[in-house]
């Protein structure tokens, strides 16, 4: 923990400095700021919940967060796409039908693919990047599923049985992206939930399926992808905190002929 905190010392520290001399202490609602430079302004008025070791801790924990757990999950969707080939085909196509060759896919393109979000939720449900919740403390007596909850319990929603409950989910170990085009609104979200749900849902849940979906649709816009020497994908997971793959994916990937020029 030791090495940690002085790692983390090193890598913010600069940042931390350069921000301190520029920042005047004034919060400007109407300006965008950055994170950091945020909190430094709220030190004024409430200084023993943002000091310098505060700070730095959220500031690498939205790092990690936001980093490894998009990682995990797009080699989770690649993995699923090698091992269904015709999926891949399909999200190949409607690419290149509604968005082409060039520009590379942006944001603006996602409204026009929605089945490559549908793919994403589909990996998500099966692969949740944190199966197991954080950790909450019940704040009074309660009665979930019939089993009586005392105040102070400490709970965890176990999301990966959530997610391929059978009594939720039709042929819940099934790779079928297309549930989700039948899924929308309140009455479905306590049966999918690989960022949490209501007042303890991931913040950066809508920026992680935007990045999510922009880089899995640029990959597949650029290349074509095989599976090494024709076999399966390994889809062994780890039992870690985070669920990634036990074995790293390992991918043939070639430029698609149209594209390039582009990628050169």
């Amino acid at each position: 923990m030791i090495r940690l905190q002085r790692k983390r010392d090193e890598v913010l520290g600069r940042l931390f400095e350069e921000i301190k001399l520029n920042n005047d202490n004034n919060i400007d609602v109407e300006k965008m700021r950055p994170q950091i430079e945020t909190q430094f302004s709220l030190r004024k008025f409430e200084p023993e919940f943002f000091s310098d070791d505060v700070i730095k801790s959220l500031t690498l924990m939205v790092f990690v967060a936001g980093t490894e757990t998009t990682v995990i999950t797009m080699e989770w969707a690649m993995s699923l796409l090698l091992n269904h080939p015709k999926v891949l085909q399909e999200i190949k196509a409607v690419i290149d039908s509604q968005v082409g060759c060039e520009p590379l896919i942006n944001g603006l393109d996602l409204a026009k693919l929605p089945y490559l979000h549908c793919v994403i939720n589909e990996t998500l449900r099966l692969y949740p990047t944190v199966p197991l919740s954080l950790p909450h403390c019940s704040s009074v007596d309660c009665i979930v599923g019939g089993f009586h909850i005392p105040r102070g319990t400490i709970l965890l929603v176990n999301a990966w049985s959530m997610h391929r409950d059978p009594k939720l989910w039709e042929e819940p170990i099934k790779f079928k992206a297309e549930r989700f085009e039948e899924i929308n609104g309140e009455r479905e979200e306590f049966k999918f939930i690989p960022f949490g749900i209501v007042r303890r849902a991931c913040p950066g849940a809508g920026m992680a399926m935007r990045v999510m979906s922009l880089a899995l649709g640029a990959f597949i816009q650029c290349f074509d992808w095989e599976m090494v020497g024709k076999k399966m994908v390994d889809m062994t997971s780890s039992s870690e905190f985070l669920m990634a793959k036990t074995k790293p994916l390992e991918a043939v990937c070639t430029p698609c002929p149209s594209m390039i020029n582009f990628l050169s």
